[in-house]
């Protein structure tokens, strides 16, 4: 399927990312167009792989969770990285896992409740993994950008 963003569904998925409980019939009226319309182009831009789905977020620190940090692995070997994978599939402090080029094989983004519980996840869960050679931790002070790409 070939479909071409246009100008409609740019201001779509701009209002849709300020507020996603937005309701359609809001937006349609907003941009002059039937609900019927929104709801077609939402379809046709998940189809796409342009919209990937709507989720909740929470603040981590609020549900006790007042430690981010970034950790660094090291891996054994390349061919490695997909087992590697799984087993961090399996480690609900991974929030977020990227294979990267540079010092690192991959790079993870991990919450924990405190210190303490970011040693267990690093000593117990994380450096265990058969495949990781080491690891190298950063501990965010504060998150001071968190945002979308813009949609122009």
């Amino acid at each position: 399927m070939h479909y071409e963003i246009d100008k409609l569904d740019k201001q779509i998925l701009r209002l849709l990312m300020q507020d996603v409980t937005r309701p359609y019939t809001d937006i349609a009226k907003e941009l002059n167009v039937s609900g019927g319309t929104i709801h077609v182009r939402m379809k046709k831009l998940t189809e796409m792989g342009v919209v990937k789905g709507a989720q909740l977020l929470i603040n981590p620190a609020a549900v006790g969770f007042d430690i981010c940090a970034f950790i660094g692995v090291f891996l054994e070997k390349g061919s490695e990285y997909k087992e590697t994978v799984k087993k961090l599939k399996e480690i609900p402090e991974v929030v977020e896992l990227h294979y990267t080029t540079g010092a690192y094989s991959m790079f993870a983004k991990i919450v924990c409740r405190d210190t303490n519980h970011l040693r267990e996840v690093l000593n117990e869960k994380l450096q265990p993994i058969e495949g990781v050679q080491r690891t190298e931790t950063l501990i965010s002070l504060e998150e001071s950008i968190n945002r979308q790409i813009q949609i122009e």
